[in-house]
């Protein structure tokens, strides 16, 4: 039998995953996003109007933000006082571009969606649960603007998650946190539709290079992970938030 994790999880097992939907009553749609320690509050606001380029097309635009609280890492992280740290700026292109994926722009109609993910506390894999729980987030807010006659029904057209994977110690697994990730030999995020399409695969060797055999074995590992958060999206979808 395979050595369990410092955690006690097996090699393909999730961190514990919780998302509560409606987290923010104010918000179109939002959750708190939970996987292990790391915490997030994903917020999607409907915003009438699209980038001066989008005018007049008839169709929408999804855009992402991502930020840490000061102290979301153990020690204190300064705000930024005039534009994100470049490390927050790949993340939420990295998620506008994921969750842009399963949007019916058409339907959506000259409005833009401003996805907000912002971490209380970050145990690795925030970029991940920030893709996972903002789509639970979006989901509910094309509900609710539907249902007010603000946009088509059948905005998002899919669900979409993202769980991180890699080689630690030779050893292929599943949603690392802060202490195996870095440690990891290769590091990989990816994401994938409730259709089984990849949408996002961001792999880098840190210490060592990887196989076709190995990479192979990790994409396996992910797309079982995702078809879990899936499930734990659609869940927190059905029981409808906290409005």
């Amino acid at each position: 039998m395979a050595s369990l994790r410092h955690d006690g999880r097996r090699a393909d097992a999730l961190r514990a995953v919780k998302i509560t939907p409606g987290f923010l009553r104010a918000a179109d749609g939002s959750c708190l996003m939970e996987m292990g320690r790391t915490r997030l509050i994903c917020t999607a606001s409907f915003v009438e109007g699209v980038p001066g380029w989008r005018a007049a097309s008839g169709a929408g635009w999804v855009t992402a933000e991502y930020g840490m609280l000061p102290a979301a890492t153990g020690s204190r992280k300064s705000r930024p006082l005039v534009r994100p740290d470049g490390r927050s700026v790949e993340i939420q292109r990295i998620i506008g571009r994921v969750l842009r994926n399963v949007v019916r722009f058409d339907r959506l109609g000259e409005n833009t969606v401003y996805l907000d993910c912002d971490v209380l506390e970050a145990d690795g894999g925030t970029r991940t649960a920030a893709i996972t729980g903002a789509y639970v987030a979006l989901a509910l807010a094309a509900r609710r603007a539907a249902a007010g006659g603000r946009c088509a029904a059948g905005v998002v057209q899919a669900g979409v998650a993202a769980v991180s994977v890699g080689l630690v110690d030779g050893r292929c697994l599943l949603d690392l946190d802060y202490q195996e990730d870095a440690a990891a030999e290769v590091d990989m995020n990816v994401a994938m539709t409730s259709r089984g399409q990849y949408v996002e695969v961001q792999g880098s060797a840190e210490r060592a290079g990887f196989d076709g055999a190995q990479l192979t074995r990790m994409l396996t590992l992910a797309r079982r992970g995702i078809r879990k958060l899936l499930a734990f999206q659609r869940k927190a979808l059905a029981g409808g938030g906290r409005r």
